[in-house]
């Protein structure tokens, strides 16, 4: 086998478990384990993976893709989470709920955009540009748009106003994404200034839903926003691995998947 064919193998592995170890490509591949710390070596210089002690991760923990780059990963599956997360908002009946940024709460926002609440308006906060703009034709909503500095690779606002723009007011439900969610580490983002309006969000909130696709699961991204106790709800695509579930089950997290 080809060098190239390898390092094909070694990332659809990657793509489907997020880690892979020495042993076990040396094992499947039929080559020396020298073999494969050189092709995972050259993989890391390409930019394709993080090396770990025994194997390598999915660089995407750690590495943040602009919008447009995420938009187009997983989509069947953040379609699925949204249409599962619109029907627990049905049943909850809440008369206000805050919105994060990201892509799998965008796929939420397309469908609240034509959602009619039972009764009355529904109060939406969100510091999300394109969710705003998403939103603000939907006259059974009432949109609330948090300010701040507005990031390029999220299109969101972040700081202090963003802090204080949550911290004024108590919502019903928020429903927030993470780049990274495992048992010991809980949810987490690339970059600080999000992180932390994600927890300002979650501490406004009387209950908490993560909306998180599966390629999310055990993986740890950069800084922590809320630990598995701060969440009530998870939505995804896939019911989790058996240390995650076991973590989540602890911590009393319910697990929904469409």
């Amino acid at each position: 086998m080809y060098a190239t064919e390898r390092h094909a193998r070694i990332i659809d592995e990657l793509d489907a478990a997020g880690r892979v170890s020495v042993a076990s490509l040396s094992r499947d591949l039929d080559v020396t384990a020298e073999t494969i710390r050189r092709d995972l070596d050259a993989l890391e210089a390409a930019g394709a993976l993080r090396r770990v002690h025994g194997g390598a991760v999915r660089r995407s923990s750690l590495v943040e893709l602009n919008l447009g780059e995420r938009e187009r990963r997983n989509t069947p599956a953040k379609r699925a989470i949204a249409g599962k997360a619109l029907e627990l908002l049905v049943q909850a009946a809440p008369a206000a709920i805050s919105v994060d940024a990201g892509t799998t709460t965008r796929a939420f926002a397309d469908l609240l955009a034509e959602h009619v609440p039972a009764e009355g308006l529904l109060d939406v906060v969100t510091h999300a540009v394109p969710i705003v703009l998403r939103l603000q034709d939907n006259r059974a909503l009432t949109v609330h748009a948090v300010g701040g500095v507005v990031r390029p690779e999220t299109s969101a606002a972040v700081g202090q106003p963003a802090l204080d723009g949550f911290a004024r007011m108590r919502c019903d439900l928020a429903f927030v994404g993470a780049n990274g969610l495992s048992g010991g580490f809980g949810l987490s983002t690339p970059d600080e200034r999000e992180a932390a309006v994600k927890t300002a969000m979650v501490r406004a909130a009387r209950r908490t839903v993560a909306l998180v696709d599966s390629s999310k699961h055990d993986e740890e991204s950069f800084v922590r926003f809320a630990e598995l106790a701060d969440v009530d709800v998870l939505v995804t695509d896939r019911e989790p691995g058996r240390e995650l579930a076991a973590a989540l089950d602890a911590a009393g997290v319910e697990v929904l998947v469409p």
